[in-house]
């Protein structure tokens, strides 16, 4: 009776003239503060209106419709299982609810007179310390009742050990937004990646005129910015979203005298941000913690020389000439400008013959001799560029804070053949993976197989949507979104014998059971001019190759507002600590096509227990809101 009640006061000014339409349907919608998809609203609001052959509704149409959009079956079957009047649920019915099911064993009391004054709607139930049904709704359609943990939304790691210990969120070629041949480069690539929480930024300088360096994808047909508009970008959003440190990895082509040009705007734009000095000790034997580097912006390049001279020929103010490295110090076969030289190739062919940028394959940098300006090189503190040699060369010669990238190619070798060795490598020595030169679509292979050995910057072309970027995202939710993950302890132990092709015992085994228990509101299906997708979910475990797993549920016949599964699907998850969980749902369009319609992904250890509702996404990232599935999670 109070619930009707309630209900008939907010809307029944609406209807003092009799009937409302469509727009007016969906602005009551919005008043009543519960979240709908448009597009079922006008499907429920076609049928509604089709029954009568006009284009408006009166108020019990109206209660029709609401209830259909918002009233979900499997929610009323849960509040009624603990109510005993199915009407209202009393404080310690609710509190019974949140320790059996939801698994709030501390302060579960407390808990659900929290739960009450939050989310219901109802003064006169709320003041009896009661919940009724549409306070049940809320609460279980809202954040506190997502799949992602609570206590994982923010930074709860510690942020004290060495940089190398941590997963740092990376993005290659930053500055392009499509394809790496002809598409333009853009400022969006970086203020975009820097939003998302990404704390390695790609940026590849080349000459430009006026001695004015200029950023691009080199020899391809791509647009360029000025390296001064991309390093004002970063200034200005580098800790919008984490405040911790921020590296600018160089692929550096320029001349001496414009790479002091790139000195100058490092220092001058970023001011205090750019890290310019040691923390602490100037005998580095041990990498800073990101808590130590705190809003600091790093500078990843070749030096001249080791930190040491830096400091010591600093604090002598005195300045060398520029510094010139030799040719085993300059870039190998494994360096990332050797892997893009295909790439640069094959916009050869796309030029016009009256072109006049060379077009021929570059040759290896072995060929000559490259000089790196002292006041570029004495920017790069921590992140110094040092060509890969070999694992053995690496523990005999590395300093700790050399960084080696490796391409893909080489590192899916080294996967194959030296994992053990990979892991002890990435224990010591911070490694950035990035993607082989061939693909020029600028695809991106799976993160999961480096992620596996310990690398650390595993760089990925953040403008290209597909799995890959959702278990990128997916993994960095993790840690509050900061962008740094610490490892587990078996790939920082300098003497682990962990081979993800065979785990052993290096972590307790995680028994994993799921029900998949509805979907709401799904997305439209894109190939269908109604709302009625045959929905399916696929949900799939990422980690070392024995915990790859996928199930497939049945498929939903033309229902996407409310599809019903009731299913269970069961997982035994060797090493936890490295897995995700995607949860995909896709549209069957035939016995071997699918379209997608929305995924959510997630670290397994970020899991909550209980009813869970999962958000969905879009391709790119973007919330579909609010389309989710309901989901119940039991592990240990």
């Amino acid at each position: 009776m109070e619930e009707s009640r309630w209900f008939l006061n907010i809307i029944q000014d609406d209807f003092m003239n009799g009937k409302i339409d469509l727009d007016r349907t969906i602005k009551l919608l919005e008043k009543l503060h519960m979240p709908f998809n448009t597009a079922h609203v006008k499907h429920v609001f076609k049928k509604t209106v089709d029954k009568r052959k006009i284009h408006t509704i009166n108020i019990e149409d109206f209660r029709a419709i609401y209830r259909a959009i918002v009233h979900r079956n499997e929610f009323h079957e849960l509040f009624c299982s603990y109510s005993q009047n199915c009407k209202t649920l009393a404080d310690t019915e609710l509190t019974e609810f949140l320790r059996r099911e939801q698994f709030k064993t501390e302060d579960a009391e407390i808990t659900a007179l929290e739960v009450i004054l939050k989310y219901e709607p109802i003064d006169e139930v709320r003041k009896r310390r009661q919940m009724s049904f549409e306070g049940f709704i809320r609460y279980m359609s809202s954040e506190d009742c997502t799949i992602f943990k609570k206590e994982h939304r923010t930074v709860y790691q510690d942020m004290s050990h060495p940089l190398c210990d941590y997963y740092i969120s990376s993005s290659h070629n930053t500055y392009l937004i499509s394809d790496q041949l002809i598409g333009p480069s853009d400022l969006n690539g970086y203020i975009s990646a820097l939003l998302k929480g990404c704390r390695c930024l790609e940026i590849d300088c080349w000459d430009g005129s006026n001695n004015d360096p200029v950023v691009y994808h080199g020899h391809t047909l791509t647009s360029k910015l000025s390296f001064c508009s991309v390093i004002h970008a970063v200034e200005k959003y580098a800790f919008a979203a984490s405040d911790y440190p921020v590296v600018l990895s160089l692929e550096n082509h320029c001349s001496p005298k414009q790479q002091e040009m790139m000195a100058q705007y490092l220092i001058n734009i970023l001011g205090d941000k750019l890290l310019t000095s040691t923390v602490g000790d100037t005998v580095v034997t041990q990498l800073p913690s990101p808590e130590e580097l705190k809003f600091k912006i790093l500078i990843k390049n070749k030096k001249c020389g080791t930190i040491e001279e830096t400091m010591l020929r600093k604090g002598q103010d005195s300045r060398g000439e520029t510094g010139e490295l030799s040719d085993e110090e300059n870039t190998s076969s494994e360096d990332e400008t050797d892997e893009k030289a295909p790439l640069r190739k094959k916009a050869g062919t796309k030029r016009k013959s009256e072109d006049k940028i060379s077009l021929a394959p570059r040759k290896k940098s072995k060929m000559k001799k490259m000089k790196i300006a002292i006041e570029l090189s004495d920017l790069v503190i921590y992140t110094k560029s040092e060509k890969f040699v070999s694992f053995e060369h690496s523990k005999a010669h590395q300093k700790c804070y050399e960084n080696n990238s490796i391409g893909e190619l080489k590192a899916q070798r080294y996967l194959r053949n030296a994992a053990n060795q990979f892991v002890l490598h990435t224990s010591r020595f911070i490694t950035r993976i990035y993607p082989k030169g061939t693909r020029a679509d600028s695809s991106n292979y799976n993160p999961q197989d480096f992620w596996n050995v310990g690398c650390q910057m595993v760089a990925l072309n953040f403008q290209t949507p597909g799995t890959s970027m959702e278990l990128q995202n997916g993994k960095f939710l993790d840690n509050g979104g900061c962008g740094y993950i610490l490892k587990p302890e078996f790939l920082r132990n300098h003497n682990s014998t962990f081979n993800p092709h065979n785990v052993g015992r290096y972590s307790k085994p995680m028994s994993l059971s799921i029900r998949l228990i509805s979907g709401h509101q799904l997305p439209p299906s894109s190939l269908s001019k109604s709302n009625k997708a045959d929905p399916l979910v696929q949900i799939e475990i990422y980690g070392v190759p024995e915990d790859q797993a996928k199930r497939k549920s049945s498929v939903i016949k033309s229902n996407a507002l409310s599809p019903r599964w009731d299913e269970v699907f069961c997982f035994t998850v060797q090493v936890p600590e490295l897995a995700l969980i995607r949860f995909c749902v896709q549209d069957e369009i035939s016995l071997v096509s699918n379209d997608f319609l929305g995924q959510y992904t997630l670290p397994l250890l970020s899991l909550s227990k209980g009813y869970c509702t999962v958000p969905l996404l879009s391709r790119r990232g973007g919330k579909l809101e609010p389309a989710s599935l309901f989901v119940y999670v039991w592990y240990y």
